[in-house]
């Protein structure tokens, strides 16, 4: 049987079906997403739950326990982790891998309804949920800021009109603010001016309530035609909830004026953000799973004057992080790489076939095979990232393989006295069942990574199908246009001339020859040496295996750092805000740091009001004079210098499997116990582990302002 039959005697429609797959393959390469690593999507979602003047105790009791009680009897759920701070609680649900996240979203949305007869009564709004993906860090951050107007206007104009605009680009995802103030109509009651009209706080919090409700204002109905009242007496501003009637005494109106201090003001006045040493509103934006970050970003910027145009002109936007500098540079040098090391496979084929006929043939089974692999990436789904781009340039040594066998089989049916046609058919069966067999054997190899699970699985699944569907279409292409253009193209006297560097280069090859021969010799003369030097070669292997330091991923240099600034327990927000500033001082003196975003304030990524998040934005490579190790000790260094502060920073990855602050984190379960023994044994576990000393900064989440432990 030889396969190869029908595309010998078709050379034009095998001809025509490498070029479909060529055209499908370049076609495809536009069409594929460009990121740093492939999709890793967590199921994870994460409920929120809001109760103004709570204590954390009060929050873990009344509000995180009762709903931790509905979650833990949901199906697939791997892990669940919670924080209860000052009037919030946040409940992070991590669901299998396989588990489809609307599924998991359905499942949240019944164990809070269940859990609702559990909560308190006055909950302001009922717990919220979002789907969160840990791995998927903002590709952009924008900072608004403004000389002329206050920060509840600016953080209107980002979320009202920047955010939704940028939102509706192609590519987009999420845009998420962060240390925004939504304005708002703050009441300050006056308890003695209360007192003296005789009335309550929760009489003035009815007739607002009662006031400004946009209810049904009722019609008018006539002989004729029929009216609607279409009237909004919602109150809009400080200056109408000023005037609002409270109650009557004596006949006379008591106005919300009369008892308490209305101000227009934020929603939430314990949040804060600030690009350097400038208060603003930051815009982080998220890209779409499976659009080209690169094209997104760039699409953004370039969208950006036409947008801050309807803008006041006292606004202000500037970009500050743009993850996309490292993509971009690491994708360039693998394309690069990649590019390279298909000139040096043809370089190295012509010095040893010597024959331009023979190189081409050989060679054009390297752009075909990686060229098609664009195709069955796109049909798959997958991604132009390190990974992929690197399972080519691994494929690059492998695709010519096949091709060479299979040149060099015919080759010698030639040389023997056949024709073209007749040595690539016999040359050809005799050699197909050999590359199918390699084939298998090279796919075989990664059979480990394509069946592998968990979030290692999804990481490497498209580096190993890349890799192994490359090889499969360098197998096609030598089964049949290899063969088909040898029957065209070789003939008895096609090789080139002995030119000088065709002799040379034979005679380097049949000098390497020689030496590994003597080589060889000596080495089977001493079998006894060469068994001990392997013994030990697989000792020192396995001891550099168990000494070696060992990670999921290795370390990026993404050119930006996360930091988190963690403070007093019982710190208060304006002394927070002061601390986050005066670490954020202490860092831009730093001679590698170009510029830092921080926050502050409770929200559904920093969850206590005694942590402040920063990111730090390193010098273009090049300028700076450190490297990224030395630069997070220094930082560490100079951030200790404010009194009351710690600082942990570790640098961004493209890849992050847990959301934590750069924490090490140990999980300790007490089972039948209180809340005063779980305290007790915190407490003393927390002693133990400080007195070790390899550990530093040890605390439990019962000792850090606003944690629980439940």
């Amino acid at each position: 049987m030889n396969p190869s039959r029908p595309f010998i005697e078709r050379p034009v429609a095998t001809s025509l079906l490498m070029a479909a797959i060529l055209i499908a393959g370049l076609v495809a390469f536009r069409l594929l997403p460009l990121s740093a690593l492939p999709e890793v999507d967590y199921p994870t979602i994460q409920v929120t739950t809001s109760y103004p003047g709570a204590s954390p105790e009060v929050m873990a009791t009344t509000v995180t326990a009762p709903l931790e009680v509905q979650f833990g009897q949901m199906s697939q759920l791997d892990r669940m982790s919670s924080t209860s701070s000052s009037g919030s609680s946040v409940i992070t649900l991590q669901f299998d891998l396989s588990l489809n996240l609307d599924v998991a979203e359905q499942e949240v949305q019944a164990a809070i309804n269940a859990a609702t007869s559990l909560l308190p009564t006055d909950l302001p709004a009922p717990p919220i949920y979002a789907k969160v993906n840990p791995a998927d860090a903002p590709v952009l951050t924008l900072a608004l800021t403004s000389d002329s107007l206050p920060l509840t206007e600016v953080e209107s104009f980002g979320d009202q009109q920047l955010g939704q605009k940028i939102s509706q680009l192609s590519g987009v995802g999420l845009v998420s603010i962060s240390g925004g103030q939504k304005p708002a109509v703050r009441v300050l009651a006056d308890n003695d001016r209360l007192a003296s009209y005789g009335l309550s706080l929760n009489q003035v919090s009815s007739a607002i309530a009662s006031a400004n409700a946009n209810g049904a204002k009722g019609a008018f109905d006539g002989p004729t035609r029929s009216y609607t009242i279409d009237a909004n007496d919602q109150l809009l501003t400080a200056d109408d909830y000023a005037h609002q009637i409270v109650a009557y005494q004596g006949g006379a109106p008591v106005r919300l004026a009369d008892v308490a201090t209305v101000i227009a003001g934020s929603e939430n006045t314990e949040l804060g953000a600030w690009w350097n040493r400038t208060p603003s509103v930051l815009l982080n934006v998220q890209r779409q799973p499976g659009a080209n970050v690169i094209s997104t970003v760039d699409r953004i910027k370039a969208s950006l004057p036409q947008l801050t145009a309807a803008m006041p002109p006292g606004v202000s936007v500037k970009v500050v992080t743009d993850r996309t500098t490292g993509i971009r540079a690491s994708v360039n040098d693998v394309e690069f790489e990649l590019m390279l090391s298909i000139a040096l496979v043809v370089a190295v084929i012509f010095v040893f076939l010597r024959s331009l006929a023979a190189t081409f043939i050989a060679s054009v089974a390297v752009p075909l095979s990686l060229v098609g692999a664009f195709a069955a990436m796109y049909l798959l789904g997958f991604s132009l990232n390190n990974l992929t781009l690197m399972a080519m340039t691994i494929a690059t040594g492998f695709v010519v393989d096949d091709a060479i066998v299979m040149i060099e089989n015919i080759s010698r049916y030639i040389e023997a006295g056949e024709t073209a046609l007749q040595a690539a058919l016999k040359g050809a069966a005799q050699i197909g069942f050999t590359i199918i067999s390699l084939t298998v054997s090279l796919i075989a190899v990664l059979i480990p990574l394509l069946f592998m699970g968990d979030v290692v699985g999804r990481l490497f699944r498209e580096f190993a199908i890349t890799l192994a569907v490359t090889i499969v279409i360098s197998a096609f292409v030598s089964l049949t246009l290899t063969p088909s253009l040898s029957a065209l193209w070789l003939k008895r006297d096609d090789k080139v001339e002995e030119s000088r560097f065709a002799r040379r280069s034979k005679a380097v090859i049949d000098d390497v020859i020689a030496r590994y021969d003597r080589a060889l010799v000596w080495v089977l003369d001493r079998q006894a040496a060469t068994i001990l030097v392997a013994v030990g070669t697989l000792v020192l292997t396995v001891l550099l295996f168990l000494i070696i330091p060992k990670g999921l991923f290795p370390t990026q240099d993404t050119g930006v750092i996360e930091a988190v600034v963690e403070g007093p327990q019982a710190i208060s927000y304006a002394g927070m805000a002061r601390l986050q500033q005066r670490v954020g001082e202490r860092l831009l003196g730093d001679r590698d740091v170009a510029s830092l975003t921080s926050f502050i304030g409770v929200d559904g990524v920093n969850t206590t009001l005694n942590n402040g998040r920063m990111l730090i934005n390193l010098a273009p490579f090049g300028h700076r004079t450190s490297a990224p190790n030395a630069i997070l000790e220094r930082l560490r260094s100079e951030a200790a210098q404010v009194p009351g502060a710690r600082l942990y920073v570790r640098p961004v990855q493209d890849l992050t499997i847990d959301s934590s602050s750069g924490k090490t984190q140990y999980q300790f379960a007490l089972q039948g116990a209180d809340t005063a023994s779980v305290t007790n044994w915190s407490n003393r576990l927390v002693q133990n582990l400080a007195g070790e000393a390899k550990l530093r900064n040890v605390s439990s989440d019962l000792q850090n302002e606003g944690q629980s432990a439940f």
